[in-house]
């Protein structure tokens, strides 16, 4: 499976690190950087900012942020619609919203999806940005049994990444 991460106002240097790093565990094929996500090797930064970045974002990242393939879109809603025109299936992570949401495990979810995925995740507290969900053809959540209603976007992308990479 091919898989494309597209990080969507992502406010945490640290949970950007993190993701990185797990994209690059599971081999995804690049990430896209998008809305407020900060950005690893900004040059439109002034160095000390664009330093302070890299350093925080490298305290998770362990240098993954250097062996992913990473680009950043000003246009998400065009990226995504050439993505799906390049015949990915776009699949939003989120919870607790009006649509018809699948369990990350379901078989029938992994069936619809094919080979070529896009992974959407949005902001910690407040999720995807609703102008992207006419553009996602399925939402999946990662069932919960505790009294917390989700996971921290990091540890939910491994989740994620996880469960779409098995056979």
């Amino acid at each position: 499976m091919e898989i494309v991460v597209v990080l969507n106002n992502i406010r945490s240097t640290y949970n950007v690190g993190a993701i990185l790093r797990t994209c690059e565990g599971f081999g995804v094929k690049s990430v896209i950087f998008s809305g407020i996500t900060p950005r690893v090797h900004d040059n439109s930064l002034l160095p000390h900012l664009r330093e302070k970045l890299d350093k925080q974002i490298h305290k998770t990242a362990l240098g993954a942020e250097d062996m992913v393939e990473i680009s950043v879109s000003q246009d998400i809603l065009k990226t995504i619609s050439g993505l799906k025109k390049d015949g990915f299936m776009v699949l939003g992570l989120e919870n607790n919203i009006e649509k018809e949401i699948f369990k990350l495990s379901d078989k029938k979810l992994k069936d619809k999806l094919g080979k070529n995925v896009v992974l959407i995740l949005g902001e910690e507290v407040n999720g995807i940005d609703q102008t992207l969900y006419g553009l996602i053809d399925y939402f999946a959540e990662i069932p919960m049994s505790g009294r917390k209603e989700s996971f921290n976007v990091s540890v939910a992308t491994g989740i994620a990444l996880y469960e779409l990479s098995k056979d």
